[in-house]
C-alpha cells in the first residue's frame, strides 16, 4: 500500500486514517518523507493515527513524533508490548495535540491502568540500556534470518520490526513448513487472515534461537531435494 493508494481511498466521509508503521505482518514501513507527504495531503478533518508499536526496531525512526508535535490532526500511539516485552500488561501511550488529548481524556474510562502496570512501565523506561541492547541484537539476527531465508530460496520482505515475513511458493507449502517447524518445537504464525496465505511470520530471536530456526528451515529445504 502506497501513500497514493491511501489518498485515493479518502473521501468526504473519511474521519480517521490508521497507519501501522512499521506494518504487521510484513515489517515494511513508509519512509519518513512519505509519511510527511501523507500527513500534508490529508484533508484537515481527517485524523491520522500512526501506530508505532514497532518503532524502536526501525533505526533512526521516531514513530511520527515530529508530526504529532506540529500538526493538529496527528496522533502517534506506542506500546510497551513489543520491545519492552510487557504484552500481558497491555500498557500503551499516545502523543498528539493538546486539544485531541483533552477530548480523549474526557471520554476515557476512569481507571485505565493499575498501579502495578504503571510501576512496570516506569521501571521499563528507566532501564536505559535495554532498548539499544535489544534493538542491536534484533537488527543483527533479523539480517541473519533474512539472508538465510533468501539463500534457501524463500522470498521475504525487508523488515523493520522484530519479525520477518517469509513468503513461500503457495499456501500448501507454508502449511507444510509450519508443520515441519512444529515437529522441531518451533512455533511461527500463519498469516492467511492478513491476506498472506503463503506467508509465515517468524519472530527474530537471540543468536541461538535464530540458529535453531535456520537449521530447521534448512532441514526442511533439504528434505525437498
Amino acid at each position: 500500500m502506497s501513500v497514493d493508494h491511501i489518498l485515493a481511498a479518502v473521501t468526504a466521509a473519511t474521519k480517521v486514517v490508521m497507519l501501522a508503521n512499521p506494518a504487521n505482518p510484513t515489517g515494511t514501513m513508509l519512509p519518513e518523507g512519505e509519511l510527511e507527504r501523507l500527513a500534508s495531503a490529508l484533508p484537515e478533518h481527517v485524523i491520522l493515527v500512526i501506530d508505532g508499536a514497532y518503532t524502536e526496531y526501525a533505526e533512526g525512526y521516531t514513530g511520527g513524533a515530529e508530526l504529532a508535535a506540529t500538526r493538529p490532526n496527528i496522533l502517534m500511539t506506542r506500546t510497551f508490548s513489543k520491545v519492552y516485552g510487557l504484552g500481558g500488561l497491555r500498557i500503551g501511550w499516545g502523543y498528539g495535540p493538546k486539544a485531541m488529548i483533552d477530548v480523549m481524556t474526557r471520554i476515557r474510562q476512569p481507571f485505565n491502568l493499575s498501579t502495578v502496570q504503571l510501576a512496570a512501565a516506569q521501571a521499563a523506561v528507566e532501564d536505559a540500556s535495554w532498548i539499544p541492547d535489544c534493538t542491536a541484537l534484533n537488527a543483527t539476527q533479523r539480517a541473519r534470518l533474512t539472508g538465510a531465508l533468501r539463500q534457501l530460496g524463500v522470498a521475504c520482505d525487508e523488515s523493520h520490526a522484530n519479525f520477518v515475513l517469509a513468503r513461500f511458493a503457495d499456501e500448501a507449502e507454508a502449511v507444510a513448513v509450519d508443520l515441519a517447524l512444529q515437529d522441531e518445537g518451533i512455533l511461527v504464525r500463519r498469516v492467511k487472515g492478513y491476506g498472506f496465505p503463503e506467508g509465515l511470520r517468524m519472530t527474530v530471536g537471540n543468536e541461538a534461537q535464530t540458529g535453531r530456526l535456520i537449521a530447521a528451515l534448512t532441514k526442511w529445504r533439504e528434505g525437498q531435494a
